[in-house]
């Protein structure tokens, strides 16, 4: 598969997963998972194309894991960044002491004004590490890395989340856990 064809087989991935199902009238059930034939052969129909090997050589290669296969691979799912509402059936995690989030320069006046929300989305992402979080910052401009006191957040009962891909999920980042 060459590489032009998996960046934008991935991307619609993600769209249908993540996103909307509805695009080609996939079905998922309540925890996010798709029949693997059902989504090749709509993604088919569709004018996307792509096999099953090429599926799986998406979900084996993505540096980013977003995608992951049932045990016996007939279904498929997105990791995490939903916005459709699912049961990812995470078990509460606890965090190390402080964790990051990657933004843009552009978001970081409201973000101190007002936490980080999760919008659309239905968690907070927060990376383990400075160098993923730059990763993301840089996707949505000039890129500036947060410290969160996740360590002090989960003293206070605030709940957090590992996803299969290793990144943190939490509903909300309250000012007062921001250090800049």
């Amino acid at each position: 598969m060459n590489e032009k064809h998996k960046k934008k087989t991935s991307k619609f991935l993600s769209y249908v997963l993540r996103h909307h199902p509805e695009l080609i009238n996939l079905s998922l059930d309540e925890y996010g998972w798709a029949d693997v034939n059902e989504l090749i052969t709509k993604s088919t129909n569709d004018s996307q194309g792509f096999t099953f090997e090429e599926l799986d050589e998406i979900v084996q290669t993505n540096d980013k894991k977003r995608f992951i296969f049932n045990e016996d691979k007939t279904k498929i799912r997105a990791n995490q960044g939903h916005s459709i509402d699912i049961n990812l059936a995470l078990i509460p995690q606890q965090p190390p002491e402080f964790l990051y989030h990657g933004t843009a320069q552009a978001n970081v006046d409201s973000i101190l004004e007002k936490g980080i929300e999760k919008r659309s989305r239905q968690h907070v992402h927060l990376s383990s590490d400075r160098e993923t979080a730059m990763k993301v910052g840089m996707r949505h401009g000039k890129p500036v890395i947060l410290t969160i006191k996740t360590g002090k957040m989960a003293e206070h009962g605030i709940l957090f989340y590992l996803s299969d891909n290793n990144i943190w999920l939490t509903d909300f980042v309250d000012t007062k856990y921001i250090l800049e």
